[in-house]
């Protein structure tokens, strides 16, 4: 069987695009993976933000913050002094500077 100049050029092409999109379907959930917090982040981060009304965006701080401190005060608020790391993280400086973490 003999193919025509640009059904091999097609087909080439076809080839390549399906090897790029498997490697770009593997490289994502990979970094996805990695962007996973620990157990013991997720479930301290879980009961602390269970009563938030921002939800999404209290886990994703907690997460942070729990991360770089290795703890999560107790409960769905307060108890800061339990983890000073934590309760002296903070946005930013000057007049914006705000806590971090919920």
């Amino acid at each position: 069987m003999h193919l025509k100049p640009n059904t091999m050029k097609l087909q080439a092409t076809t080839t390549t695009t399906v090897a790029l999109l498997i490697l770009l379907l593997l490289g994502s959930s990979s970094f996805h993976l990695s962007m996973a917090g620990s157990a013991f982040c997720d479930g301290k981060c879980q009961v602390r933000c269970s009563k938030a009304s921002r939800h999404d965006d209290c886990l994703k701080y907690c997460g942070i913050c729990c991360a770089a401190c290795n703890c999560v005060p107790s409960g769905t608020s307060g108890n800061k002094d339990e983890c000073p790391c934590y309760r002296d993280k903070t946005t930013g400086k000057g007049a914006r500077k705000r806590p971090k973490c919920p």
